[in-house]
């Protein structure tokens, strides 16, 4: 059985029947081949973690991915989109509540909130930005986009920090800012990497203030048409990327372990916009992003910064 078709069932899977706290071998194993059938970068970049902490990564890769796909994929089960993000949202406070739970993927969440002294109420914002993907396709103004971005990946960086913790005499507190840049960097990289998938899916991403400041219009994104107004827009906004990925990368040594992961993470990532570049800024007939070469790199450069 591939590792897709192994999945689906998961998405909407609703057993309320919980289950101890201590997640099975299994469920971290289940948890990992979500990942890998979902992201190669994040896989990749995983590689390069502390092997005692990557279940625990791995669990929360997941964790967002079962969400994310009960958007995105298939809300077989349930009656529309909404309710399946009802139900795993109700599943998630259930399993805090319970101290366990029915789905393989929670267990392992839980398990791994409760190791690392992740406050439940992080995920709050994530549950929030779910709803709104699906009703909310545009974005007037940067701030409008930010404030989307602090429930669609605020929550990744900010549990990451939890697991890798931070090393004297650092606080939580102070390198919980650059996880929140790092976080942000990603996630813009990505939307300005997938513009003409995002259209496909009837969203944009690019700021209307922005579009409408440099002239482009949603009729040439529609054409696929790379003009000198696109390169601009885009130039604006990688330097905009590009500032926190500047803030996030003075926060990688506070961190206590896995700082050569998240080094290697950011640098695939910022390797997008260079991608975007490279290839004349087609973001309509090319997906960007490094090749094999690149990621050893990548991963050489990563390894000399974090040590």
């Amino acid at each position: 059985m591939a590792v897709k078709e192994h999945y689906l069932p998961y998405l909407a899977y609703a057993g309320n029947e919980p289950r101890p706290a201590i997640a099975s071998p299994e469920d971290y194993a289940f948890c990992r081949l979500v990942m890998k059938a979902a992201s190669r970068n994040y896989t990749y970049a995983s590689l390069f973690l502390p092997p005692a902490r990557r279940p625990f990564v791995e669990a929360l890769y997941a964790f967002f991915r079962v969400g994310d796909d009960r958007v995105d994929v298939s809300h077989a089960g349930f009656v529309s989109k909404h309710a399946a993000i009802d139900d795993w949202e109700r599943t998630y406070w259930r399993a805090f509540e319970m101290g366990g739970s029915a789905h393989p993927v929670m267990r392992a969440y839980l398990d791994t909130a409760l190791r690392f002294n992740i406050p439940a109420d992080t995920m709050t914002p994530y549950f929030r930005s779910m709803r709104e993907d699906l009703t909310i396709t545009r974005f007037p103004t940067f701030d409008a986009l930010l404030h989307y971005i602090e429930g669609s990946a605020l929550p990744v960086g900010r549990e990451m920090t939890h697991i890798m913790g931070v090393r004297a005499p650092y606080q939580m507190e102070a390198a919980l800012p650059g996880a929140d840049s790092l976080s942000t960097a990603m996630q813009l990289s990505n939307f300005w990497r997938d513009i003409a998938e995002d259209w496909q899916l009837g969203r944009v991403y690019l700021p209307q203030e922005d579009m409408e400041r440099f002239g482009v219009s949603e009729g040439d994104i529609a054409a696929g048409q790379v003009t000198p107004r696109l390169i601009e827009l885009l130039e604006f906004e990688f330097e905009r990327t590009e500032c926190y990925y500047q803030h996030a990368r003075k926060a990688v040594p506070m961190l206590a372990h896995g700082r050569w992961g998240v080094q290697c993470g950011l640098e695939m990532y910022r390797a997008v916009l260079t991608s975007i570049r490279k290839q004349g800024y087609d973001v309509f007939s090319r997906r960007a992003g490094a090749g094999t070469m690149d990621k050893i790199a990548f991963s050489l450069r990563a390894w000399w910064d974090s040590h």
